[in-house]
């Protein structure tokens, strides 16, 4: 019963999951999971974590709300995973206290620029096959970076050959703007579509006009053998 009582004493948020191990930095809890074959992010996680490395491992994905209940985290470090899809709440939960996040050296070719623009976290995206598109110009522009590691930032595919295997910040420098490339195709669509609607509309009246036409020369040549009236009175 003794134990039992114990138990209960026991916060829930001092687990550990089985496959990390945590310690006391400064009086900060930290949680390792580097190196530990995981395929997802542990749900044990205690709520009290301050550092996380989850680096080294095979995740593929970062869920909607995957750290909310971390309220305390400052430090997350996904590198060296298999990243492939990040979820546009991915960060949500920890998005004020967060101060560095590492996603180097995964494999993320684009991310919904609102999974790390609400952060303030001193960002890592080095060594990632990424696209080159408006999205991402706009994470570099709008986001904090971490200065040591923007030149990695490397074009794997672009709209335009000539801009792949090139850093992006070079390509930015040189005047290339992926966002009005994007404004440019959006207008072209919608001129093309507003064409659309014009043509269909004037053949609409075209065929309303000769449709008519052919009624009223039918109904003047039906009256035209139409026997008249001064004929009947002879």
């Amino acid at each position: 019963q003794a134990f039992f009582y114990l138990l209960l004493c026991v916060p829930w948020g001092s687990s550990c999951p089985p496959s990390c191990q945590c310690t006391e930095r400064a009086g900060a809890k930290a949680v390792l999971c580097s190196s530990r074959h995981l395929e997802e992010i542990p749900k044990d996680i205690p709520k009290d974590a301050v550092f996380l490395k989850l680096d080294a491992n095979s995740i593929t994905r970062i869920p909607s709300n995957a750290f909310r209940h971390l309220s305390h985290l400052e430090e997350l470090d996904l590198s060296r995973n298999a990243i492939e899809k990040i979820d546009r709440a991915a960060f949500k939960g920890v998005a004020a206290g967060l101060r560095t996040l590492d996603l180097s050296s995964n494999r993320i070719r684009s991310i919904p620029k609102e999974a790390l623009l609400a952060l303030n976290a001193k960002l890592r995206l080095a060594n990632n096959p990424w696209h080159c598109e408006c999205a991402l110009q706009e994470v570099l522009w709008e986001a904090r970076l971490d200065p040591d590691s923007v030149q990695d930032i490397t074009c794997h595919t672009a709209p335009r050959e000539e801009y792949v295997g090139k850093p992006l910040l070079q390509v930015l420098d040189a005047g290339v703007n992926f966002c009005s490339v994007r404004q440019r195709t959006t207008d072209v669509a919608m001129f093309i579509t507003m064409f659309g609607w014009f043509a269909m509309v004037i053949v609409y009246v075209i065929c309303y006009v000769r449709h008519n036409r052919e009624d009223t020369c039918k109904h003047v040549d039906y009256l035209k053998s139409l026997p008249s009236t001064q004929g009947h009175a002879e």
